[in-house]
């Protein structure tokens, strides 16, 4: 293999997604870009617009390196959820495909990747990092438009992260034995990595990039609703000119990502999404002698003391909680107030929401986006109405939400108890639960009394009172006076049913390596 210095481009398919070429950018009237009608002040139209963007009407398998045509024929739509229109059509995999896909795993890891030193590995990982940079405009627009995410978080949230874990990880492949010292690391095989809707390229970043950096091969499965992208990284794996069969990806519903996981030639699988597929998973993996990972459910708690910078808190919690739409599995959907501050934590709270725009999330200035899907939504009403029927009171922001796609305005709900279900269970959708605690003791105890361990927030200005509850809180991240802050050096997971094993850091490679 030459030396990897610089990509290699290809030229592109006729399933690219490339920016239109000598595209307008259309001034679009007030009506159809004033997102909170309640805002008195205009702002400028953004040059991220749909109509720059040309996405093929049709995308296949991509297995050995080349886009196949799923054996069964069957395809499914994937829907803007802004617009409720159909984007593009995706090939749904069947057992059949599956198996070409772990078939050409196994021979890309027997006869090259696992044998390549890991200088040359490296090479091709801060090679598909450079092409992520460059493309990481379109990248941004296209998770936009597929799961209906701001494309201020897509752009500046998401798509540098996605980067900064391939660079990272580029930066492990040929320093494993220093990870581990006094160890002999070797890869595993090859892995089945399943992710979820509401980061779809983010989590294929957190999956990937370790595995290939320890010498294995993957076979991913996106969710059905957001695959746009995956599809979008396969044609960058393409013109980083990875080896064939090293990356397969196969796209599909819950029948494709159960053929992977009862593929008997899969070593190691790695889940994210809800607690109840993750203990089937578990199930199906008792008994064999393929290694697991579950990243799962979250409803994490944010402790406000009185002494915290309230102002501050108030924006983490709007962070942690409505700007991502409430789609990340730690976001803060407790909170939980100390009694003395809590009238004016409220009032402010209630001022803070109502500022928030919400509407078309290629729009630069949105802070709202829309809900993944139509189901998300209705189960969103369903938890939200039966905090109303339970007692508590529901504040709403004040704004007009878009006639088409699926929206649900930023809310929050008060006199809320443990055992309302709005406290308990996760509800992925742009909504708080508040409640309120007199002592340390009582936040933390209060905090660790559900099911779910992922993370956590506390905000304090007393340095010991924070080291306190981060050795009490059952949760695998705890934020100290921020929120929802993430770095490819730091591991994250959960405890409890929120899973197990770490992705990110030395512990994201740990999970991809056996230790001799």
């Amino acid at each position: 293999m030459k030396a990897a210095t610089s990509p290699v481009r290809r030229k592109s398919s006729s399933r690219a997604v490339v920016p239109a070429k000598h595209a307008a950018h259309p001034v679009v009237p007030l009506k159809e870009r004033r997102l909170n009608f309640g805002n008195k002040w205009d702002f400028a139209p953004a040059p991220e617009d749909s109509k720059n963007y040309v996405i093929a009407p049709q995308h296949e398998l991509f297995i050995n390196g080349k886009f196949v045509a799923p054996t069964s024929g069957k395809y499914f739509e994937s829907i803007n959820p802004a617009t409720e229109q159909t984007l593009t059509t995706i090939a749904a995999a069947n057992a059949d495909d599956v198996d070409s896909a772990v078939k050409a795993a196994r021979k890309a890891y027997d006869k090259v990747w696992s044998k390549m030193p890991g200088r040359e590995r490296g090479k091709y990982l801060y090679r598909i990092a450079r092409i992520i940079q460059e493309k990481s405009r379109e990248l941004a627009v296209l998770e936009t438009m597929d799961g209906g995410k701001t494309i201020k978080e897509s752009r500046d949230v998401d798509l540098p992260l996605v980067a900064a874990h391939f660079f990272y990880y580029a930066g492990w492949a040929d320093k494993l034995k220093y990870a581990f010292p006094g160890k002999t690391p070797q890869p595993l095989g090859v892995a089945g990595q399943i992710i979820p809707w509401n980061f779809p390229l983010l989590m294929a970043a957190w999956k990937i990039a370790p595995a290939l950096a320890c010498g294995n091969t993957v076979v991913l499965k996106p969710a059905e609703t957001t695959s746009l992208t995956a599809m979008r990284l396969a044609q960058i794996f393409q013109e980083a000119e990875l080896p064939e069969g090293v990356v397969n990806i196969v796209t599909g519903a819950g029948e494709t990502g159960a053929a992977l996981v009862n593929h008997p030639d899969i070593n190691k699988l790695a889940f994210t999404g809800s607690t109840e597929v993750g203990k089937r998973i578990a199930q199906a993996v008792a008994g064999t002698k393929k290694k697991l990972t579950l990243e799962l459910g979250g409803k994490a708690a944010n402790i406000l003391f009185e002494d915290a910078p309230i102002d501050q808190a108030i924006e983490g919690v709007i962070n942690g909680i409505y700007f991502n739409q409430g789609h990340v599995c730690c976001a803060g959907s407790r909170l939980f107030v100390q009694e003395g501050i809590y009238s004016k934590v409220i009032k402010k709270l209630r001022d803070r929401i109502q500022t928030l725009r919400v509407g078309n999330p290629l729009d630069k200035n949105t802070d709202i986006g829309a809900i993944n899907s139509r189901p998300q939504l209705e189960k969103i009403r369903e938890l939200v109405q039966s905090g109303v029927d339970e007692g508590a009171e529901l504040t709403q922001t004040q704004c007009t939400l878009p006639a088409k796609g699926y929206w649900f305005a930023p809310s929050f709900l008060t006199g809320v108890t443990h055992a309302h279900r709005v406290a308990s269970e996760e509800i992925f959708g742009p909504v708080l639960s508040v409640m309120t605690f007199r002592t340390p003791e009582e936040a933390f105890e209060r905090a660790n009394n559900i099911p779910y361990g992922l993370s956590a927030g506390v905000w304090t200005d007393k340095g010991s009172k924070i080291f306190k509850m981060v050795n009490k809180l059952r949760a695998g991240v705890v934020w100290a006076n921020t929120y929802n802050k993430f770095d490819p050096t730091s591991p994250f997971g959960g405890y409890k049913e929120s899973g197990f094993g770490r992705e990110g850091g030395l512990q994201g490679l740990a999970a991809y390596c056996r230790l001799d």
